[in-house]
């Protein structure tokens, strides 16, 4: 949902109206074809949400409702100011529909105090039982019985933190919501935004939350809020000169901001977090569900693949369908799609998705169009740059193999077979961190996703293991776990595990190629995750390493969909910190939330590579 402010909280904010934007191209249409109202519309426990509305002038005919719910403003506020473009795209605004907006409970101009990612209730024993699902239901109630020539279903979709929502909306069961499509949705907060196994997702997440705290009451608002000025675009050096997370109060926020602090009281996946999860009540779904994710997307890539895979496994009767593309956060709504940083993908990839899955999707279950042939899974096969369906995800011509970690700095589908007790190690030292990505930059710059990871190879805290070059393509699809078999000299250490596509040295650069860019040789990054070690045992209960102790580190590294084409290499490399990106672990065994500047450690950590302690990575090779 988050994260980088610039890129995620000023979009949205400015397609509300709240900053200056250039005219939508729709802008004109819409307030020639569509008359707006506003609403406070009553929940149960007689709590008001503000509601804007866009009804069709044409009232000839029935229409079903798009409704999108959000914290990010319904802006702009007034009947006589419209926003420049209504629905998911352009493409329902001139289809018609009436377009249904809302503030949700405890932001802007809706009544309430607000919750991060509202814990759901299973029951609803009283009109003081109130969470997403019964508002939700409460609105569609009320739009049902006072919007004039509606046809009696509802659609709903949002983008991250409304993904939630659209979520959340399924929960509501109302036996008028027809479809819904939940884009990119957080789904459990402590693994999408706030933490990654454990690892605090820092930059993510400290620059996000001055703009978002426009209010902390229940009093509702327009008032924005601020913008954190670091003085400075080098986040490197800034966090670094910050110290201790716990420096974030000290320096800069004064404890002034809720739900900061409620991430940083929180490190371990306690109560907090559980009822933070919105996986556990996805069950007894009827209504249609798109769910809608990238590849390449930085802040709720595990939302989107974990609300699919959840609501297939326990609703099996219900139609669900799921959309991954070469996206980054929400790029699939907008812009065509074509290239990430210097990584082109064959040709646009947003406007199919826009027309032919998406549009194609609502119009069939709220207006029951009839050419609707579209398959349970669409997805985007990178290294190729082509879409493939399946009737499952992960695919059944699947099949799981294990990468192995060979001494040497060698990577093989073939065990190793050597009889010492083969490993690397390298020094960890968290004042001199590795950083996420080569450039300078404030934000968590979405282009690492697919950077070139040459700068990291090439330093002696990070471990390069390689296949020899590819004499055929190999597709991976599916989840991939990294199973390590590690030691340190510390009591605590990070474990960062990134996949790579390694071009071949006689790769041309293209136009997507950035200035002083060479695909020669290029290191593409296809997957990457972070995993804090005390977490290896359940992120409930953080335990420290033995000193010297050969210790199992497994994680997921989540999904992919790629093609290593024939000529390549495929390469993993290991690393200890990734900065930024995380916060940095002290290596001893501590709340990193509350340390102190010199409690940073450094450490020796190695990586065991043998048969009797084979570290590798599990893998599904569509066969």
């Amino acid at each position: 949902m988050k994260k980088n402010l610039l890129f995620v909280l000023c979009l949205l904010l400015s397609a509300s109206g709240l900053y200056a934007q250039p005219k939508a191209p729709d802008a004109e249409y819409i307030k020639a074809n569509y008359q707006k109202y506003e609403y406070q519309i009553p929940m149960r426990d007689g709590k008001k949400l503000f509601t804007s509305v866009y009804v069709p002038k044409d009232q000839s005919k029935k229409y079903p409702f798009m409704m999108d719910r959000t914290p990010y403003s319904v802006a702009p506020y007034g009947t006589e100011l419209y926003k420049g473009s209504l629905g998911p795209s352009s493409l329902f605004t001139h289809d018609g529909y009436i377009f249904v907006y809302q503030d949700v409970r405890g932001r802007w101009m809706s009544e309430g105090i607000y919750e991060e990612m509202t814990p759901e209730k299973e029951d609803h024993k009283t009109n003081k039982d109130v969470d997403e699902g019964t508002d939700t239901y409460d609105t569609i109630d009320w739009l049902l019985k006072n919007i004039p020539n509606n046809n009696g279903k509802v659609g709903v979709w949002g983008i991250s933190y409304p993904g939630f929502y659209t979520t959340t909306v399924l929960l509501s069961r109302h036996p008028a919501l027809a479809a819904a499509s939940p884009q990119a949705p957080i789904a459990d907060l402590y693994r999408d935004d706030a933490f990654h196994n454990g690892a605090f997702m820092l930059v993510a997440n400290f620059g996000f939350y001055p703009g978002f705290t426009n209010r902390q009451d229940d009093k509702p608002t327009q008032r924005r809020g601020g913008r954190f000025d670091a003085g400075t675009e080098d986040g490197y050096e800034f966090f670094l000169k910050m110290g201790s997370v716990k420096n974030s109060n000290t320096k800069y926020y004064k404890d002034t901001i809720r739900l900061w602090n409620e991430m940083l009281d929180h490190p371990n996946y306690d109560q907090h977090w559980k009822d933070r999860n919105v996986l556990y009540h996805l069950h007894d779904i009827k209504t249609a569900v798109l769910v809608t994710g990238g590849w390449y997307d930085a802040e709720d890539l595990y939302g989107a693949i974990n609300t699919y895979k959840t609501l297939v496994k326990e609703n099996p009767k219900t139609p669900v369908y799921f959309a991954m593309g070469p996206w980054v956060h929400g790029g699939w709504a907008r812009g065509e799609g074509d290239h990430l940083g210097d990584v082109g993908f064959g040709g646009s990839t947003g406007p199919f998705y826009r027309e032919k899955i998406e549009f194609a999707f609502f119009s069939h279950y709220l207006k029951g169009t009839a050419d609707f042939d579209l398959k349970p899974v669409s997805t985007f096969e990178t290294g190729v740059n082509e879409w493939k369906t399946y009737n499952t995800w992960p695919p059944k011509e699947s099949a799981e193999k294990n990468l192995y970690l060979l001494p040497g700095g060698k990577l093989s589908f073939t065990a190793p077979t050597g009889v010492a007790d083969s490993h690397d190690e390298f020094i960890s030292d968290p004042n001199k961190p590795v950083p996420f990505i080569n450039s300078i930059d404030m934000d968590m710059k979405r282009e690492y996703m697919t950077a070139d990871q040459r700068f990291a190879s090439q330093r002696p805290d990070v471990l390069a293991y390689e296949t020899d070059i590819l004499d055929n393509d190999i597709t991976i699809a599916g989840n991939i776990w990294a199973n390590l078999k590690v030691s340190t000299t510390g009591t605590d250490a990070d474990w960062v595990v990134k996949v790579i596509d390694v071009y071949p040295d006689s790769t041309k650069n293209t136009k997507w190629a950035g200035k002083d860019v060479y695909l020669s040789g290029y290191q593409q990054m296809i997957r990457s995750e972070a995993m804090r070690g005390k977490f290896r045992n359940g992120f409930d209960k953080p335990e420290p390493f033995v000193p010297g102790k050969v210790t199992p580190v497994n994680f997921e590294l989540q999904d992919v969909l790629h093609t290593f084409k024939k000529g390549h290499r495929m390469m993993v490399q290991v690393q200890s910190t990734w900065f930024p990106l995380i916060d940095r672990n002290t290596q001893q065994f501590q709340d990193i939330m509350k340390a102190k500047d010199t409690d940073f450690k450094k450490a020796t950590h190695k990586v065991y590579t043998s048969k009797a302690n084979p570290s590798y990575l599990k893998v599904r090779v569509v066969e």
